[in-house]
């Protein structure tokens, strides 16, 4: 799938869930403003994965830096569509981002906030296109003003970050999961799991089927859990 489908369904899969997933799993029941701010950081972190593909859609997202981590990431992982496409990959985001948020604390949460929203925006197409500076520059501004609106509503710790965090990794592996190439769950076990349903990314079915729709159901479960004037 493309960067920007994964986005969406990152956000779609937190939106659907927030409502009961977060108490089962977390004995805690969000917030509207968390249910936004999850939604938000799900989309980002559901481009994750893609961090070990160098020429990617998020290779470039903020310049230099990000080029660099991902060869190292696609070096250590194996290439691209191995271990960061895995449930090995979605329990150690999620274990990396709880260890964050409970030991190092705020600066930690706003650090993964900006790295997050950045993906998101890149992802997202929400600046310039290409891999220039005023490309990745505009993704740093707009993460960065981002960071210091969401600054203000989400506490130091917050205990749904790991939970979005490990939502968005799963959407991904799910997204890549109706591709023809599938993705190594049961990874380092090498059997790829695949239901092709999108036959090439970027298809007319992914872009302009699946990804409306995804964002109408995205908003439309917002609006129920989180923007309706009751729930303001």
């Amino acid at each position: 799938m493309m960067g920007h489908s994964h986005a969406v369904s990152g956000a779609l899969l937190f939106a659907a869930t927030s409502s009961f997933l977060p108490p089962l799993v977390m004995h805690a029941h969000l917030k509207p403003q968390e249910i936004l701010m999850g939604t938000i950081l799900c989309a980002g972190a559901a481009l994750l994965p893609d961090l070990d593909h160098h020429d990617g859609t998020i290779a470039n997202f903020l310049g230099p830096v990000s080029k660099l981590l991902c060869r190292f990431v696609a070096w250590i992982s194996g290439g691209h569509r191995h271990a960061t496409h895995s449930l090995f990959f979605v329990a150690l985001m999620t274990a990396g981002t709880w260890a964050g948020v409970t030991y190092v604390g705020r600066g930690f949460t706003l650090g993964m906030t900006f790295f997050l929203l950045a993906m998101a925006v890149r992802a997202l197409n929400l600046c310039p296109p290409g891999h220039a500076f005023n490309a990745w520059g505009t993704i740093v501004a707009e993460a960065a003003i981002g960071t210091a609106v969401i600054a203000k509503f989400i506490p130091s710790a917050p205990g749904w970050l790991p939970y979005a965090v490990g939502l968005g990794c799963l959407a991904h592996l799910m997204g890549d999961s109706i591709t023809k190439m599938g993705a190594p769950w049961l990874w380092p076990i090498k059997t790829r799991y695949e239901i092709e349903i999108i036959k090439s990314s970027g298809n007319k079915l992914e872009t302009e089927i699946l990804v409306p729709l995804m964002g109408v159901g995205t908003i439309a479960l917002l609006w129920f859990t989180a923007l309706s004037p009751h729930k303001l």
